[in-house]
């Protein structure tokens, strides 16, 4: 009888996730069990609900709590999509929940509260020694790079490395996974996205057209355009320049912050980031035609036009580029579907664990 009615229980959960109402319920020591399309690391539950939230194509999740004692899983937030459904008994030590997506809310979330005995491994790009972990989170919040932090208590040890303060980086432009050329597509981002850290005036960069910067390569990724690239250097604090490949829409993020040699290379924009100030975003008006932005879908929607599909995109919340096919596209099937896209681009530890006499927490300027 008890398993008759999990499964009932878990089918309504099921029916719930392809319904158009908002579920903003957790359910403690509850797994719902479905197909994980990934974990990421997360230090408490709302934090994974956000992620789900942002994730494209995450209907629910689970999380394992701090206090879960089965094996080492604390903090894994498990997202996922419906089903190949089993039942399942409740679970001590995990919360599950479904995405916001269907809800009215705002994106970003305030994270105010400090995680004692948490650390929030890697991403580090600036340490300095802070009183307590309050004036480290300050710190945090006044530097337009941080997005999380982890402080070492005064009884950590070993003792040298007491008071310090790990100020943490993660995304915060949205990274387009794949770009192709596609005779009869067109992509785009939305006009609305919230990308800039700073609001004084705009600065414009400095971009060295045929210019290649060679070495010191730091990270490669995809971008749309030169500007794109300027935009993803200057939202990583470890890129000092850039050199960006248009044939193949490579972004070559580069640091090192003691010289740039360059050399004349037809096709390749080199560029600075921007520093402490507004930067430009006239990139995200550009529609980019005969270029397909694959993967990252939340859904699509038939539409005549692909200024209407870049509309669309910009009033939608969650959306933060689009591809549209015309009807010269080669596959009859998807001509005149406008596909929404998006990306995590909430503040996201790489790894969360246990350790004593550290204190771990977020950025507060979404607080504000």
């Amino acid at each position: 009888m008890g398993s008759c009615l999990i499964l009932l229980g878990l089918l309504s959960i099921c029916s719930f996730c392809f319904s158009q109402e908002c579920g903003q319920e957790l359910f403690v020591n509850v797994d719902f069990p479905g197909t994980d399309i990934t974990f990421l690391y997360s230090p408490d539950v709302k934090h994974c609900q956000q992620l789900c939230t942002e994730h494209p194509s995450c209907l629910f999740f689970t999380f394992i709590r701090q206090d879960w004692t089965r094996d080492n899983r604390n903090f894994y937030c498990y997202l996922k999509v419906p089903p190949s459904l089993k039942p399942k008994a409740p679970l001590q030590g995990v919360t599950s929940g479904f995405s916001l997506k269907k809800c009215p809310s705002e994106l970003q979330q305030c994270q105010s509260q400090l995680y004692q005995n948490v650390d929030f491994l890697g991403a580090d790009y600036r340490s300095l020694f802070t009183s307590s972990d309050e004036e480290c989170q300050r710190v945090c919040t006044q530097d337009p790079d941080c997005r999380f932090f982890t402080f070492v208590n005064g009884i950590f040890t070993p003792e040298n490395i007491r008071y310090k303060c790990h100020l943490k980086h993660s995304w915060s432009v949205p990274r387009t996974p794949v770009i192709k050329r596609e005779a009869g597509a067109v992509s785009g981002f939305s006009h609305n996205l919230q990308i800039t850290q700073y609001f004084q005036p705009v600065c414009q960069g400095k971009l060295l057209l045929n210019t290649d910067v060679q070495g010191d390569n730091i990270e490669k990724l995809p971008a749309a355009s030169a500007e794109h690239c300027q935009a993803l250097c200057t939202d990583n604090p470890r890129c000092t320049y850039f050199s960006y490949t248009s044939d193949n829409f490579q972004c070559n993020l580069k640091g090192n912050p003691s010289e740039m040699v360059t050399r004349a290379k037809v096709g390749v924009t080199s560029g600075i980031p921007v520093h402490l100030c507004w930067m430009n975003d006239s990139w995200l008006q550009v529609s980019h035609e005969g270029v397909n932005f694959q993967g990252s879908d939340i859904r699509f929607e038939s539409i005549e036009f692909p200024d209407i599909c870049q509309r669309t995109c910009s009033i939608d919340r969650l959306c933060q580029f689009y591809t549209y096919f015309t009807e010269s596209y080669s596959n009859p099937d998807l001509r005149g579907r406008c596909y929404l896209k998006r990306v995590i681009t909430a503040p996201s530890p790489t790894t969360v664990k246990k350790l004593n006499n550290v204190v771990s927490g977020f950025s507060l300027r979404s607080c504000a």
